[in-house]
């Protein structure tokens, strides 16, 4: 049995102005926890979440008595994540700050702060007791609810605090048995398609990667060379364009697109999947003798390890059996079993 989890983003209806005004004490108590255990984590280097819990747990208790006492709890989880991402890069030299900055927060609730009530509605507790926050289901949570997913114990909000809305980022869990396959399809992810090999027949799914690489490749450089001379290299202005291009968003669909296509044909007929056996650095050897820029550009983009990612993880939620294979002379020999 293999244990299955999503994330499902949800937004809250508009909020009437008292119960937001306790949800923003709430957010900026656990936000100021954040900072003093992530800036303590870093500098102490105790980013482990049971050693910054046993160091600072009962100064918080102790700081904030109204607010409940598992909100200490999960600011510890928060900070200690944080700290081990940025004592990682700092390692790799990717940071020159001394010290990581919050800028963006998310509340992160456990078991006893928050539940599920109904289908359309959470409740919260807060230093002012339990709130209920009515939000909009959409196609996906009730694909979901009515798929046999049930609610994980813990849940993620964020205020938006313009619209007086809250994101609700809900954690669906689902256990799955995995099938014993008659065969396996093999999978080649390629820079511009998917191929498989089904019963003997070759399938090609065409993603257009590299159009799409290049498409935004040249609207980037429009935009930075337009705003670089206008408003200088860092301005606001120049970032929000770019961002509103969605480049990710787009490659990010058509790589979930492509795999749910994959694994529902191996379902069907009741097979496995075979992938190749890509390394971490999978794209630094494919470029080492390249000295196109553009074309190193687009091999970095193509994101073959995120495809691969996306197949083994729509696999495990249908229980399709994902198997990994030496990717030498594959292009000779398919490794049809």
């Amino acid at each position: 049995m293999v244990r299955v989890t999503r994330t499902v983003v949800v937004e809250s209806t508009r909020v009437p102005r008292k119960l937001f005004r306790v949800l923003v004490e709430v957010e900026g108590m656990y936000r100021n926890m954040v900072e003093q255990l992530t800036i303590h984590a870093v500098r102490n280097g105790a980013s482990s979440f049971t050693r910054l819990k046993a160091l600072r747990y009962r100064e918080l208790r102790k700081l904030y008595p109204k607010l409940p006492s598992h909100y200490a709890y999960t600011a510890c989880q928060d900070s200690s994540t944080r700290a081990k991402s940025f004592l990682r890069l700092k390692k790799l030299g990717w940071v020159k700050s001394g010290y990581p900055r919050v800028e963006r927060i998310s509340i992160w609730l456990d078991d006893h702060l928050w539940r599920l009530d109904g289908y359309t509605s959470i409740r919260i507790a807060t230093h002012r007791g339990w709130i209920r926050i009515e939000f909009e289901p959409h196609k996906l949570y009730w694909k979901y609810i009515n798929s046999g997913w049930k609610p994980a114990s813990e849940a993620k909000i964020k205020l938006d605090k313009r619209n007086r809305k809250i994101i609700i980022y809900l954690v669906l869990v689902k256990d799955v048995e995995p099938y014993k396959p008659k065969g396996y399809i093999p999978v080649d992810v390629n820079e511009n398609n998917v191929a498989m090999l089904v019963d003997g027949k070759p399938i090609l799914l065409e993603t257009d990667m590299k159009k799409i690489t290049l498409g935004y490749y040249y609207r980037r450089k429009r935009v930075q060379e337009k705003y670089d001379k206008t408003y200088g290299v860092k301005s606001r202005t120049k970032r929000k364009v770019l961002r509103r291009l969605r480049e990710k968003k787009k490659k990010h669909s058509i790589r979930w697109k492509t795999a749910n296509i994959i694994v529902r044909e191996a379902l069907r007929r009741g097979y496995g999947i075979a992938l190749e056996q890509l390394g971490r650095r999978s794209a630094n050897n494919m470029i080492k003798k390249i000295r196109d820029k553009q074309l190193r550009h687009r091999i970095f983009q193509a994101s073959f390890r995120s495809i691969q990612k996306a197949i083994a993880e729509k696999a495990r939620e249908y229980g399709v059996p994902v198997i990994y294979v030496d990717p030498r002379n594959t292009s000779k020999t398919m490794p049809n079993t």
